[in-house]
């Protein structure tokens, strides 16, 4: 397909209103060294495209799951159910018994799962069952039903086992499977860089770009979006982001998790106050339209930033909204394109954020379904020490400092927080820990309103854990308490002090880290981009002092 095409094909999507996926309020962007070895995009990590079949008889159900609730999910025109075909959403009890989630997420999926069946109306047949299977009998009992490819590797699984059930192509991304295999499978020994694959998408979809060259001359603007907050400020002084009205099927929900909690069926962590995301289709694109009118101009330049009296910066909080399937990849980044063509936006907040979508969201799927199932499974650090119960039960109060108990306050009450107190904060802290990834990686999973199975498997082992050995990244992602006081304003109050070491005010961070690349020292230091780092250990004259400290500290 040729580049004017596609783009005709891409605008025509953000037109007719469809949507799908953040990296979105995961992780930051990768330093784009991944991959390794050699892959063939077979055995564990193949992923078999559907045929693009005709489809279905009227009569013919298609099942919609929890997190496929735009319109192109039910579009035939997109490959999708008859227009006349009914409609099939299973509320399976069973999914909020598996983890322990939070109590903000467990609302905003039932909640936009209750909105969307109320707009389909009688089309919609809407089961509450304890199980998948349970609520597919009872409603269809043998009947064929089809189905879009479903965002989890145990979910498809479960599909493909069931005769009736007919799997159809994943919607809510711009790079098929098949595509990404081809590009994938193409480099041989190559690694599989996300700077490449980022490219890749902007070319084909003629984003940000001028001809045959990116607008502006560069592909990436990261080096401008690097600022720390501005000296002296508690906040950004921005609009607030968008935030929903709660409706009637919010109060159904809240009773219904209320009593299930009640008689002990499910349990949650963190709170559940007034619904903070869209759960509709028109929720989710007036947060787009207040996003990009009032807060992409200076997304860019603090992109990486934080401040302590500012949770959400000039951030989106779109991803709960792509994740859940009410926004489109391209609807997203075509409004920022379009907000920097029209004069309103800079290009590095736009060429930022439709990175943030194209490049390293549209590459975390991908890379989910490529390495396979058993990618969740790696461990190539040998961390197994288990998460603390303070952790998992989000308690700030349980940590003096200041950054880590600040970020786990907000995260308690909103199931949220940016990508880089995610990476730089949570997950670094248990990179040096040592937690077990697979543990840290549910944590994410079930803490985070966003958090999917497909979306934390990468972020966390491959990007935040390093637990794959440099498959994803070139380098682990952490550091001591100098890069969170250059980028934040957590440090001054903090009884830590982040250039300390050892000792009563030695900063957790900056011990972490030297202890971190002493313990791996055999493997950093044939790290290209870790060799300097390591070699500082040399010049510590504290340096058994600040592993004896470390051994004896207690989480």
């Amino acid at each position: 397909m040729t580049k004017n095409v596609t783009k005709n094909v891409t605008r025509s999507r953000a037109r007719s209103g469809t949507k799908g996926g953040t990296k979105s309020g995961t992780a930051p962007r990768t330093e784009h060294g991944t991959g390794g070895g050699t892959r063939s995009g077979t055995g564990d990590g193949a992923v078999e495209e559907p045929v693009e079949e005709p489809v279905e008889e009227p009569g013919t159900h298609h099942w919609l799951f929890g997190d496929q609730l735009g319109p192109h999910f039910a579009d035939p025109a997109r490959g999708g159910p008859h227009r006349d075909a009914p409609l099939l959403m299973i509320e399976a009890r069973s999914v909020l018994r598996r983890r322990r989630f939070h109590r903000a997420k467990a609302h905003l999926i039932l909640s936009a799962m209750r909105h969307r069946a109320a707009e389909l109306g009688d089309r919609v047949r809407y089961v509450k069952a304890d199980t998948y299977r349970e609520g597919l009998r009872e409603a269809v009992g043998d009947a064929r039903v089809t189905v879009h490819h479903p965002t989890s590797h145990a979910a498809l699984a479960f599909v493909r086992s069931l005769p009736s059930v007919r799997v159809l192509p994943a919607r809510g991304f711009l790079v098929s499977h098949d595509e990404f295999r081809r590009w994938a499978d193409g480099l041989g020994t190559k690694h599989l860089r996300q700077e490449d694959f980022y490219r890749r998408v902007r070319r084909t979809h003629d984003l940000l770009m001028e001809g045959d060259r990116p607008a502006g001359g560069r592909w990436n603007l990261d080096h401008d979006n690097r600022q720390p907050p501005p000296k002296g400020a508690v906040d950004l002084g921005l609009p607030a982001p968008y935030r929903p009205r709660e409706s009637d099927i919010d109060a159904e929900v809240r009773d219904d998790l209320d009593r299930w909690a009640r008689e002990g069926d499910v349990e949650f962590v963190g709170e559940d106050g007034p619904r903070g995301f869209p759960a509709t289709r028109r929720e989710a694109l007036a947060a787009l339209t207040r996003f990009v009118e009032h807060r992409l101009p200076t997304f860019g330049a603090y992109e990486d930033a934080i401040l302590a009296g500012d949770a959400t910066m000039s951030h989106s909080l779109l991803s709960s909204s792509l994740n859940l399937g009410l926004l489109d990849p391209a609807e997203c980044a075509e409004r920022a394109e379009a907000a920097w063509r029209s004069g309103d936006v800079p290009l590095n907040s736009a060429e930022g954020f439709v990175r943030q979508i194209t490049g390293w969201r549209e590459y975390v799927w991908h890379v989910y379904w490529y390495f396979g199932a058993r990618y969740r499974e790696s461990n190539a650090l040998g961390h197994h020490e288990p998460l603390p119960d303070w952790f998992t039960d989000l308690s700030p109060d349980a940590t003096d400092a200041n950054c880590l108990s600040h970020v786990l306050q907000q995260v308690a009450a909103t199931g949220w927080t940016h990508h880089i107190p995610r990476l730089m904060i949570l997950g670094s802290l248990a990179l040096q820990r040592g937690w077990e990834p697979g543990a840290v990686t549910d944590w994410f999973h079930r803490s985070f309103v966003d958090g999917y199975d497909w979306v934390m498997v990468p972020n966390v082992v491959g990007m935040s854990q390093y637990a794959d050995g440099g498959r994803m990244t070139t380098k682990p992602y952490t550091s001591g308490g100098a890069y969170i006081n250059r980028m934040s304003d957590f440090c001054g109050p903090c009884r830590y002090k982040p250039t300390v070491r050892v000792g009563e005010d030695a900063c957790p961070f900056t011990a972490g880290y030297w202890n971190l690349l002493h313990r791996h020292r055999d493997r950093f230091e044939h790290n290209a981009r870790m060799t300097q780092a390591v070699r500082g250990l040399d010049r510590l004259s504290d340096l058994e002092e600040l592993l004896e400290q470390e051994r004896d500290r207690r989480d």
